[in-house]
């Protein structure tokens, strides 16, 4: 099997100059439209790929190294694969290879559109409306474009073909260049009367509304494939999907960590001491809660299986309730007498402070808010 240096006859240290000098001579001596009725189409894809690996300084330096252009030593891939043969010829020659008529018919877009939902409806699940504006099928014509009792004709310029070839002058002499029919705009096919609706798009922009049923268990970012939702497409071609992404707006009591919510409850300081029983307001309704005897700040009371169920079912999270206990800032003259006589009877009257050790409450808290030592 012949180098990509000895398919264009040029020597390993050849310049780019060189190497395209080289290949214009034996594209203008072996291009089929020179050659009509001989073999030579298998030599000129070869001497166009050696080519297009030689004028491509990263490709040619793989090359030089492993003896193929894939970067695998051993030689070989060599002729295979013709990867930029069209770029290639078109360099050269002007145009492309007749592809055919294009089609009116096309898929839609995919559409992207945000819901925003509250914390509750993450929760528990919910029925959402989507008001958007997208392209959808147009009614009078039905996506064929036309005007009702009409239909597309075949273009009279390129027959059917979506391109017309022109003559063009080039070092190898008078070519054929293929381009895509201005008449028809490449669909080989012309609109008479096209539809006054849709002006012959097949397709029009509405507002619509769709329900949109969401899960619970979404969170922030998750989105939702509706198949077949998005934009219609043009000449009555099938619609694209449309992606819902979920926003979960912020709560004023709850907040959401995970499955779990977390909630901060504000206590005075007797019912801290002395324990007491509250009812709480919860998306699953009302819920008893009993503060203990003692309770301090930063203790937390979980209420279980209140939380976020999973997305793709089973358990949910639980419901973190954080005690916070005020401190009285102001008191009246019978309340401090008050306190004055607890703090006699508790021994506390000249109660020095002292620094708790860790695992105390500024070291939980601490470690709360993510700085731990």
């Amino acid at each position: 099997m012949s180098s990509h240096y000895e398919t264009l006859g040029v020597t390993r240290d050849a310049s780019a100059e060189e190497i395209k000098k080289a290949y214009r001579k034996l594209a203008r001596k072996l291009h089929p439209d020179v050659n009509p009725g001989q073999d030579v189409a298998d030599q000129f894809k070869a001497v166009t790929h050696a080519y297009e690996v030689l004028s491509d300084p990263q490709k040619r330096q793989v090359y030089d190294t492993t003896g193929n252009e894939n970067g695998t030593a051993g030689g070989g891939g060599g002729g295979a694969g013709f990867g930029g043969f069209g770029d290639i010829f078109e360099q050269f020659f002007g145009g492309g290879q007749a592809q055919g008529p294009a089609s009116r018919t096309q898929r839609g877009r995919d559409a992207l559109v945000t819901a925003s939902i509250e914390l509750k409806d993450a929760v528990q699940g919910t029925v959402y409306t989507l008001d958007i504006e997208t392209a959808v099928t147009c009614t009078v014509c039905n996506g064929s474009c036309c005007q009702p009792g009409t239909s597309p004709e075949t273009c009279s310029i390129c027959h059917g073909q979506g391109q017309v070839q022109r003559p063009v002058r080039s070092f190898l002499g008078q070519m054929m260049t293929v381009e895509t029919c201005s008449a028809c705009r490449g669909f080989g096919t012309t609109l008479p009367s096209p539809c006054n609706e849709c002006m012959g798009q097949g397709r029009v922009r509405e507002r619509v509304s769709k329900q949109l049923k969401i899960p619970a268990g979404v969170a922030t970012g998750t989105r939702i494939h509706l198949a077949n939702q998005g934009e219609a497409g043009p000449g009555g071609g099938p619609a694209g999907d449309l992606y819902v992404e979920i926003n979960v707006k912020r709560h004023a009591v709850f907040e959401r960590e995970g499955n779990d919510l977390h909630a901060t409850l504000r206590i005075p300081m007797t019912a801290a001491a002395l324990g007491t029983e509250l009812k709480l307001d919860t998306f699953d309704g009302e819920q008893e809660i009993r503060i203990e005897a003692g309770t301090q700040s930063s203790d937390t009371v979980k209420l279980t299986q209140l939380g976020v169920p999973r997305l793709r079912g089973g358990s949910r999270g639980d419901l973190l309730v954080h005690v916070h206990v005020e401190t009285p800032t102001k008191v009246d003259a019978e309340q401090r007498e008050l306190l004055e006589r607890l703090a006699s009877l508790r021994e506390e009257e000249f109660t020095e402070g002292r620094l708790a050790e860790r695992g105390g409450v500024f070291s939980r808290l601490r470690d709360k808010l993510g700085h731990r030592a």
